[in-house]
């Protein structure tokens, strides 16, 4: 049983990698903004809709594609005497077979990536960034094992989105039809660079390496539950715009895709904790101290939720005037929004203990997310026709998907939650009542900034309501834990 200066250590890692994933969010939030801004105003929303629905099928092959090994290669890691290098390359090669497979069937039948526009020669060879997608994520897996999250920053904080915004308004004057797919070709190169250069500097060149093809297979096997967890909590974040695209204009997935994006900065911050919450837990399961591991699942569930709630009301409340910057015409994604950053709030607990489940219970977890999508799908579909029918606009249906989102979601926040407590047989949650009281304040505030002009509100609102919100939760809810997460090397943490 490890000693409490083991688990105090462990929450000081969790701290540490937080942090710094943090100042990426910042920085990817910095460069997100004007990407968006080009892609609207530069664009307009149905070539945006066209973008997105292809984006959206290429990430979800090169999620498969991954095999669960984002992952699941910490707990190889853990497990294993021999060269970590040679493991990194086991899984580069298998990933890498199954890339190829993905990148074929897609070659093969393009119409999955654009169903309702004609194809160009050159996009046919969009299925091939699947390479990059995948080397870089399981590149960036193997260096958070060690700790390094300072390359996830570098590559998807900082290279892949300021690469897409410069490509992106670069390409607008060669075409505004295809400037967007190039510029996020151009961006996945980039970001597979910056994740190889770091990985050879840790790991070193696999001298003796010699692929195993029965190891392999078994690797691959082995991962395929995780593989399947991954792939539908990324999926639940897109199957959202993939209905809607089968009911909507192109424009129409093109205003729900901007939503989309703003919404997902408060998920970034959850994968703040990512890279080395796996590592954490794998090495605290390994010695079988579950309490430890409850304790860290709370510890980060409450950072999580306290930090995306924060962003959650920054972003909605002037949440017109925050569409409004990427053209008037996406205004009216406005509800669409507001669902969606509940629905990363409500999602916290759940992906969370997903982060444990996926080691304890992996065959019960996927089931519970089976069951997740299969509520999202059909309770998608029906807010859609029952909206339809009612007669209201299209921009009202398209809140439909959202709010059915935020529902599956909460669910599966209760159900995992509950499940991963009584395996560790100690309390997971992460909720404070100090939340409650930092939102109402915050949403008060929140409301008297909307009252003043659309620039003050951006300018000075977004601020402020993070501020008071931020005051509130560090005076009523954080503890010296919790405090840790901005402590700096050698500063108390008062």
């Amino acid at each position: 049983m490890p000693v409490e200066g083991d688990q105090n250590g462990d929450i000081a890692a969790l701290a540490k990698g937080g942090r710094t994933n943090f100042f990426g969010f910042l920085m990817r939030l910095a460069a997100r903004l004007p990407f968006l801004f080009i892609a609207g105003r530069w664009y307009g929303e149905d070539a945006l809709g066209r973008f997105a629905y292809a984006v959206l099928v290429v990430e979800f092959a090169a999620q498969l594609a991954t095999l669960g090994l984002r992952r699941g290669l910490a707990e190889q890691l853990s497990k294993t005497d021999r060269p970590h290098v040679h493991v990194v390359w086991d899984a580069l090669l298998v990933a890498g077979i199954a890339s190829v497979l993905a990148c074929g069937l897609l070659m093969l039948f393009p119409q999955a990536m654009f169903p309702n526009s004609q194809i160009n020669g050159l996009e046919l060879l969009l299925p091939l960034v699947i390479f990059g997608l995948v080397g870089s994520d399981l590149s960036l897996a193997a260096l958070a094992y060690r700790f390094d999250v300072g390359a996830t920053v570098r590559a998807r904080a900082i290279i892949e989105p300021w690469t897409i915004s410069i490509a992106a308004f670069a390409f607008a004057f060669y075409s505004t039809r295809d400037g967007l797919i190039l510029a996020y070709a151009v961006s996945m190169v980039a970001a597979l660079v910056a994740s190889l250069i770091p990985l050879f500097k840790s790991y070193g060149m696999p001298h003796g390496w010699r692929p195993d093809p029965a190891a392999l297979f078994w690797l691959a096997k082995r991962n395929m539950p995780l593989a399947a967890a991954d792939a539908i909590e990324w999926g639940s974040r897109r199957l959202d715009l993939a209905i809607l695209g089968l009911f909507a204009s192109p424009g129409i997935v093109g205003i729900y895709y901007v939503a989309q994006q703003v919404a997902s900065l408060p998920q970034k911050l959850k994968t703040s904790f990512d890279p080395i919450l796996g590592p954490v837990i794998t090495r605290n399961l390994e010695i079988g101290d579950k309490v430890a591991v409850a304790r860290q699942i709370s510890q980060v569930g409450f950072w999580i939720i306290a930090a995306q709630a924060g962003v959650a009301l920054a972003l909605g409340i002037p949440g017109e005037a925050v569409m409004g910057l990427v053209g008037p015409t996406f205004v009216g994604g406005v509800g669409a929004l507001a669902f969606l950053l509940a629905a990363e709030v409500v999602a916290a607990t759940a992906v969370v203990s997903e982060s444990a489940l996926v080691y304890v219970a992996r065959h019960r977890n996927l089931m519970i997310s089976f069951a997740m999508i299969a509520v999202q799908a059909v309770l998608s579909v029906a807010f859609i026709l029952a909206m339809q029918d009612m007669g209201l606009p299209p921009l009202y249906v398209a809140a439909g998907p959202a709010a059915a989102l935020c529902v599956a979601l909460g669910l599966a926040s209760i159900v995992k939650a509950r499940l991963l407590s009584r395996l560790l047989g100690a309390p997971v949650s992460g909720w404070r009542w100090a939340l409650i009281w930092a939102a109402a304040i915050a949403t008060v505030i929140g409301y008297l900034a909307t009252q003043v002009p659309e620039w003050m509100e951006l300018i000075v609102g977004i601020p402020v309501i993070l501020g008071v919100y931020g005051y509130v939760i560090w005076r009523r809810g954080f503890g010296p834990e919790d405090r840790a997460l901005f402590k700096m090397k050698g500063a108390p943490a008062n």
